[in-house]
């Protein structure tokens, strides 16, 4: 073949004349210059992917010959045609409204093929300009309402072809992360244009091999005949044999891979095999696929776990919402975000960690991968019985490059930050509220510099003082419970109650409230910020919603919850239990009391500078929903990042298309139901979803979805105490006004803006957690009995289930 990228010869008409003809790969072959087709080709074949060599007819000589057809243009391409070889070509219409983002115009305009001299090249050139206006493109643009087009002509060798076919790099279907090939014989046009059934090929994204084949009884195959192509029947002893090899589909799976590393995302590929050489003869965006840029356990048999980051961050995440976590992630968990290891992602649009890479990055410590997994399970859940955690393939020494600088400056932080906290925790509510005030003045030029100068440090020091407060005494946070459990037994719970723990403010305070002794306004100044999914930008705060004060008062006075009565109560408890240990365990009264008192310090440290971080979201929030409206973007800022946001309030804004299509993205993956806990290799969400025999605790890649254990439920033991109740399981806190008082509440996991309804409940019960979850910290303040991180607990009970939930022993075990 000859060389796609090399030059042909073009006309000059000076500077102010726009070219009329283009080497295929010349930078200046944009959608407007060349139509979308063109200029997709144009970026494959400056990637050096295997392109067929030709040039562009640019729209410039479509305005300037769609009519009268100039001989001076006539000139330029005959020109280039004689330069390119004069070989048999493809003349192939490009639309500046084809190959769009959820615009493919598959099918609308004209291809002419088998071209074989300057005077039929021209012919085509005329027959692909007029096609522009022929019925079924004119409709197509009607209803995706595009009111002007313009067309480019790419004119290709023509690849004289054993076989050809299209490629899909992901399901267009159903957003599964498997690519897709369809084969026949000779040129593409009996595949593309519906004559033949092909030989299906399912195979691996990353390896390539045929993981499904079913090879088709293919009984015609287009060829090449004089003056184009026509159909001939294929060849008795090729009908029914398999068009590709397993080889030559790995190499075209590699060959999506490029392309689709270049078009960064799922895309569709037409290609052609001739003497034994895949050929690139078009490449587009796959319109009709979810789009699947927010999973990354493709391609590595790593374990993930949403046992910590699926309590704070419940649900799918909507990309601004992401960009800002990524920035809080840096700074409040430094160690496992080291740029190229990192030890979060998401799966699905979900936040999930990655227990594969977080035990690697231990291991380079010394901390063996059991030991290491065991600490972890304190935090992030235990895992099911026989999961067994992958290594991660780790360069160490460049892990160990990022590693020392990430410690060293994290040992700084906690050093500076420590003696600043309080300072910090008395000021930041009013720093924030006062940004807040002024952004809701701000004009589009004011936000982008508030960001630089306000709003990101802000969101740095939040992230940095979290960190500090959860590492400033790690051992503490655990250590005085564990303890007190060692010593105490039931009585340890009961000695901590009544901490000023922010997780419990939601129900102090609006216990508060109920006796009078706050407002509402001062409620909401102080927990108003709080909320089921707190994190996410595109989620209202309950500040911001009119009567939510008086809404909860009057669910709990309907339920009859007793919040107030509650914590009166824990604190008796309390008083009680230090009064028991001083009677029976004098010796003891010191020990535990230093330990708990360093466990409160830590504990409050840790979840009053987590409110803070909540709380510059909020302005966060503020300041998207101010540039949404500078820009007139609206509510669809969420669904940029960052960057993008910026760029838009620089006088940029995203195409429609791209904000559509994540929005689409968002609500599809934000319609399945909760993801597995335990995540082993690649996810696919909607496959998944669509499973009769899912699990919700774990999935496998490749593995059969084998039934839950039978017998008692199990999970960390959360909060002592014994109850039997009715289940009640709940999918969201929006389902709440079903609970009942006195229910046992069974859901996947809880946050600080479930705090509201545990009083009403008997005991607690969720799939994801570990000693430091919400739900196990609320109920031990409350003595409420709760086991967390059971995994399949919403899986294997219903509501209306009699249970017998045991929180010191961490099982649930039905009893009717």
């Amino acid at each position: 073949m000859v060389d796609s990228a090399r030059s042909v010869s073009v006309r000059e008409y000076g500077p102010a004349v726009p070219s009329l003809v283009l080497p295929l790969a010349d930078p200046g072959a944009d959608l407007a210059t060349v139509g979308g087709k063109g200029a997709s080709l144009a970026r494959a074949a400056r990637a050096g992917l295997p392109v067929p060599p030709g040039f562009h007819v640019t729209t410039a000589a479509y305005r300037l010959g769609a009519d009268p057809f100039p001989a001076a243009l006539a000139d330029e391409i005959r020109a280039a045609y004689a330069e390119l070889g004069s070989p048999a070509v493809a003349v192939r219409s490009s639309a500046t409204a084809e190959d769009l983002p959820g615009l493919s115009f598959a099918g609308q305009q004209d291809t002419v093929l088998d071209v074989r001299d300057a005077d039929a090249v021209l012919d085509a050139v005329r027959r692909c300009w007029a096609s522009l206006d022929n019925e079924r493109a004119v409709a197509y643009r009607e209803r995706a309402g595009i009111t002007h087009a313009e067309m480019g002509v790419v004119v290709q060798e023509l690849v004289d072809a054993d076989a050809a076919g299209v490629l899909f790099t992901a399901d267009p279907v159903t957003g599964e992360d498997r690519v897709l090939v369809d084969a026949a014989w000779g040129l593409g046009e009996a595949v593309v244009g519906g004559l033949v059934t092909p030989d299906s090929i399912v195979a691996d994204p990353v390896t390539g091999a045929v993981r499904e084949r079913r090879t088709a009884d293919k009984q015609v195959m287009t060829v090449r005949a004089a003056g184009g192509t026509r159909e001939v029947p294929v060849p008795e002893d090729k009908r029914r044999a398999p068009v590709l090899d397993d080889a030559q589909v790995a190499e075209l799976v590699a060959l999506g891979r490029r392309v689709a590393a270049l078009y960064g995302g799922p895309t569709d590929i037409e290609w052609a095999l001739a003497g034994g050489r895949f050929a690139l003869l078009q490449a587009r965006p796959v319109t009709t696929v979810r789009d699947d840029p927010w999973n990354d356990s493709r391609g590595r048999d790593h374990l993930w776990t949403n046992g910590n980051l699926g309590e704070a961050v419940p649900g799918t995440i909507t990309p601004l919402t992401w960009s800002f976590l990524q920035i809080f992630t840096r700074h409040a968990m430094a160690t496992s975000a080291m740029p190229g290891f990192e030890a979060y992602g998401r799966i699905g649009g979900r936040a999930y960690m990655d227990l594969s890479m977080a035990t690697a990055i231990a291991g380079l410590v010394g901390l063996p991968q059991g030991p290491a997994v065991k600490l972890m399970g304190t935090a992030f859940g235990r895992l099911p019985t026989g999961v067994t955690v992958p290594r991660a393939e780790i360069d160490r020494r460049a892990a160990w490059r990022a590693l020392l600088p990430t410690v060293r400056n994290l040992v700084r932080t906690v050093r500076r930050d420590t003696p600043r906290m309080a300072a910090y925790l008395s000021g930041n509510a009013a720093n924030c509220a006062e940004l807040q005030e002024r952004i809701g003045r701000m004009d589009a030029a004011d936000l982008r510099r508030c960001w630089s100068s306000e709003l990101g440090p802000l969101l740095d020091r939040a992230s940095d003082m979290l960190q500090s407060g959860a590492r400033s005494d790690p051992r503490a946070l655990l250590g005085g419970h564990r303890l007190a459990e060692k010593l105490l037994g039931a009585d340890a719970a009961a000695l901590t109650a009544g901490t000023d723990l922010e997780s419990l403010g939601p129900v102090v305070g609006l216990a508060r409230v109920e006796r009078g002794e706050l407002d509402a306004a001062d409620y909401l100044r102080r927990w108003g910020h709080r909320s089921p999914r707190e994190f996410e930008i595109a989620q209202p705060r309950p500040a911001e919603i009119p009567g939510w004060v008086d809404a909860e008062l009057a669910r709990m006075r309907a339920t009859g919850t007793g919040a107030a009565e509650l914590l009166d109560r824990r604190l008796a408890d309390r008083r009680a239990a230090w009064a028991r240990l001083a009677r029976e365990h004098p010796g003891k009264v010191r020990r535990v009391r230093t330990a708990l008192d360093r466990w409160a310090v830590a504990a409050t440290n840790r979840e009053r500078t987590r409110s803070e971080v909540v709380r510059v979201f909020g302005v966060l929030r503020t300041w998207a929903l101010r540039a949404g409206s500078v820009t007139g973007l609206g509510d669809d800022v969420v669904y940029l990042d960052l960057e993008e946001l910026l760029t838009a309030l620089g006088g940029a804004p995203p195409s429609a298309d791209l904000v559509a299509s994540r929005r689409r993205t968002f609500a599809a993956y934000d319609a399945l139901p909760p993801y597995p806990a335990v995540i082993r290799g690649a996810f696919a969400p909607f496959a998944w979803a669509a499973d009769p025999a899912r699990r919700a605790d774990l999935f496998v890649e490749g593995a059969p979805a084998a039934p839950p254990p039978e017998g008692a439920i199990t999970g960390f033991p959360g909060a002592a105490g014994v109850v039997e109740g009715t289940v009640r399981v709940l999918a969201s806190v929006a389902e709440g006004a079903s609970l009942q008082r006195g229910e046992i509440l069974v859901t996947t996991v809880t946050n600080v803006g479930w705090t509201p309804l545990f009083p009403q409940v008997a005991a607690v019960v969720t799939d994801v957690g570990a000693p430091l979850s919400h739900a196990a910290i609320v109920a031990r303040e409350l003595g409420i009995p709760a086991v967390v991180g059971c995994g399949d607990a919403t899986t294997r009970l219903r509501t209306g289930d009699r249970v017998r939930v045991d929180g010191g022993a961490g099982t649930v075990i039905k009893t009717l």
